[in-house]
């Protein structure tokens, strides 16, 4: 069962990974709550990629750079749709 703890712990790591994945792909800058939201969806990217190539997360810091990874991910996937 998930704690107050736990949802703020998804929040932070999911608006850092939103940033940053912002930062690296110009031009998607989504407001504070978007950033969010694309943190946490890339870290269920991650959650699911990760164990297919092998890669064992169990950090903070390793759950950050997998979450940013995923949004990363989400945002160059975005921006190809757009693209069509």
């Amino acid at each position: 069962m998930l704690d107050f703890g736990s949802i703020i712990t998804w929040i932070v790591i999911g608006g850092l990974a939103g940033w940053m994945a912002a930062l690296i792909v110009e031009g998607y800058g989504f407001g504070l709550l978007g950033n969010i939201i694309v943190g946490i969806i890339g870290a269920g990217i991650a959650g699911l990629v990760t164990p297919l190539v092998g890669m064992n997360i169990e950090t903070k810091l390793g759950n950050i750079i997998a979450a940013t990874l995923g949004a990363v991910l989400l945002l160059l996937v975005v921006e190809g749709w757009r693209r069509r």
